[in-house]
């Protein structure tokens, strides 16, 4: 067979792409790692130790981390953000106790969080390896303005919270009683 459904390749069309098989295999391992939220996460730690270590003993590149923590705060914000906003669309979650309950839906998913997050992460680490990027600065400065500009915007994202009425993080289910049973009814 010479082509896909045993047609002849067409003379003209895109060339194969070389890194398909790659890209196949990559999604393969995504998609497996997809309900392995905890190791995820610690994964993406051990990678931010790594770098964190690697700009510790380079003594530079503040600027790249600079902009990685600007990136990783507004993935933040869209992973803390509700899908529908209710500043433009009206409030879609309940505000009293009679309407229907409507789940909260995020703007960013938290696997997409993770996943941009460790990219980022991935592309910052490969920046320390070329000097032009190291550039010389005064990094408090950057620091000091990069928790003014977190704390000013958890502020906002916060005080939005409170006037549209949702928490974006979900306990787990509701729990009556001493052992988590729902109290009993009584025949009386």
């Amino acid at each position: 067979m010479n082509g896909p459904m045993g047609a002849a390749p067409q003379e003209g069309g895109p060339p194969p792409n070389p890194l398909q098989p790659l890209a196949r295999r990559l999604q393969v391992l995504l998609d497996k790692s997809t309900p392995h939220t905890l190791y995820r996460w610690l994964g993406l730690v051990a990678v931010l130790l790594l770098y964190a270590v690697r700009v510790y003993l380079l003594k530079g590149f503040y600027i790249v981390t600079y902009a990685l923590g600007i990136y990783n705060l507004n993935l933040l914000l869209g992973f803390l953000s509700p899908q529908a906003n209710p500043e433009l669309e009206g409030p879609t979650l309940p505000s009293k106790a009679d309407e229907e309950f409507r789940p909260f839906v995020r703007r960013l998913p938290e696997f997409k969080f993770w996943w941009s997050s460790l990219k980022a992460l991935l592309m910052g680490f490969t920046a320390t390896f070329f000097p032009m990027f190291g550039v010389p600065v005064f990094w408090p400065i950057l620091l000091l303005y990069w928790f003014i500009l977190f704390f000013v915007t958890m502020k906002r994202q916060i005080m939005h919270m409170i006037k549209y009425r949702y928490i974006p993080f979900s306990l787990g289910k509701k729990s009556y009683g001493k052992n988590g049973k729902a109290p009993a009814k009584s025949n009386k």
